[in-house]
């Protein structure tokens, strides 16, 4: 099982690279996966980090790419909500990385 250290924890990590306990995360956790994927988190990133966290306590799961970028458009406007603005953010695959970033499990339609 891999392992990400954060502040002297050892955090579990499945084999994709994804929270095994999402009771784990934290805003120290999001910044060591990002800095694994080759990401420096900006204010824009940890914008639909947040709205990631907050669909996922709606509604029990992560979004795919479609419903990701309705969401984000619905509590953003259309120019943070557009597939061309996350591929940007999160190098093309929104709806896992920003998830794997967020503390949420895979979205299931990824793969």
């Amino acid at each position: 099982m891999n392992t990400l250290d954060i502040e002297g924890k050892a955090i579990a990590l499945d084999k994709d690279g994804f929270l095994v306990n999402l009771e784990d995360w934290s805003p120290a956790t999001a910044q060591g996966l990002a800095t694994r994927e080759g990401i420096d988190l900006t204010p824009d990133h940890w914008e639909i980090l947040s709205l990631l966290r907050a669909f996922y306590l709606e509604y029990q799961l992560s979004p795919a790419t479609r419903p990701l970028i309705k969401y984000a458009a619905l509590n953003l406007g259309p120019e943070k909500g557009n597939s061309a603005h996350l591929n940007r953010l999160f190098n093309g695959t929104p709806a896992k990385l920003a998830a794997k970033l967020a503390g949420l499990p895979k979205p299931t339609n990824c793969i």
